[in-house]
């Protein structure tokens, strides 16, 4: 029986509620008392814990929530976590509060929290990859990744009707500041004939040629997706850019933010959710710390902290190169 915190911090991920439910129930098959820290790590500071000090989650309160998007217990990001004197208070506090344990559900900020905190804490501490940007080594997908994918495939296909009406091209922009996964993904299976993501040198040169090209093909319409962390710029920069560089088609943005964060979680993220706050569990029973569970070729793996966090997964130029044969 062990008493475990759980927490979702950073930028919320649909699937984080289903992560909730399966570490709740799970931990409950082991007669561990599972406390919601709420807010994230903001949560350990405030000592906001869900329905009150130290009490423990009910199975019957996760009931329903495979279909839930956003975070039961809230997310956020704490600024407190990345000083020295922040990461002694909490685990001060996590100590005088008898924890055991600790889950955390987050990406790539939320994880390196976790470490530091590894540092001065000597309870255990799991991650749990809850990020739609899907740039954290150690797992295929992240929980979240899919349904964003689905959200931004949803509107391009609605765009697609408006460009084919028009003549138009639309420049849409998604999410992923050091990570093109979500980009490239949604523009592969949106059929979308342009992308740019951080990984990979964006020209404006390049796209006008292939712009002209496809005209002179007969293409009616454009989407091109944009990574928000393009070493180029956002959306409207590059569309700046392709108008002074005489752009055949008439151009429209749009920038879908955090749309991409919410809506009810797909069958895949619900899936991994669940399989992953399970395995979570039995791996703080089995003794495991400092490391983050992932699912890799269908296998449930754990990884260190360490690895995790020593680079970013880089397979968005794959796919890249993938949706330019696609194109013509």
């Amino acid at each position: 029986m062990m008493k475990i915190g759980v927490l979702c911090s950073g930028g919320d991920a649909p699937g984080m509620n289903p992560c909730l439910r399966s570490i709740v129930r799970a931990g409950e098959k082991y007669g561990d008392c599972v406390v919601g820290i709420l807010h994230g790590y903001q949560g350990i500071f405030d000592e906001e814990f869900w329905g009150g000090m130290d009490r423990k989650i009910d199975r019957r309160e996760v009931s329903g929530l495979t279909n839930r998007g956003g975070s039961l217990i809230n997310s956020s990001r704490c600024e407190r976590m990345t000083c020295k004197e922040g990461l002694a208070e909490a685990a001060q506090i996590l100590s005088d509060h008898r924890f055991d344990a600790l889950l955390v559900v987050g990406g790539n900020g939320s994880l390196t929290g976790a470490l530091e905190l590894s540092k001065y804490w000597d309870g255990q501490i799991i991650g749990l990859p809850g990020t739609i940007d899907n740039d954290l080594l150690g797992t295929d997908f992240t929980i979240g990744f899919a349904t964003a994918v689905q959200t931004g495939v949803e509107a391009i296909d609605k765009l697609r009707d408006t460009a084919g009406s028009h003549n138009m091209m639309f420049i849409v922009e998604v999410m992923g500041r050091h990570c093109g996964d979500l980009a490239t993904h949604i523009a592969l299976a949106g059929g979308c004939e342009e992308v740019a993501v951080p990984e990979t040198k964006t020209s404006i040169k390049d796209i006008v040629k292939d712009l002209r090209q496809f005209k002179a093909l007969g293409k009616r319409s454009i989407i091109m997706v944009v990574a928000e962390g393009d070493d180029f710029g956002n959306s409207v920069d590059i569309m700046k850019a392709l108008k002074e560089s005489n752009c055949p088609y008439d151009m429209r943005n749009l920038v879908l933010g955090h749309l991409q964060r919410g809506g009810t979680p797909v069958p895949a993220d619900r899936v991994l959710a669940t399989k992953l706050g399970c395995f979570a569990i039995d791996a703080l029973h089995e003794g495991e710390t400092g490391k983050m569970v992932g699912e890799i070729a269908s296998k449930l793996v754990l990884t260190t902290f360490e690895e995790v966090l020593a680079e970013r997964r880089n397979t968005a130029v794959a796919v890249e190169q993938l949706i330019r044969r696609m194109s013509i």
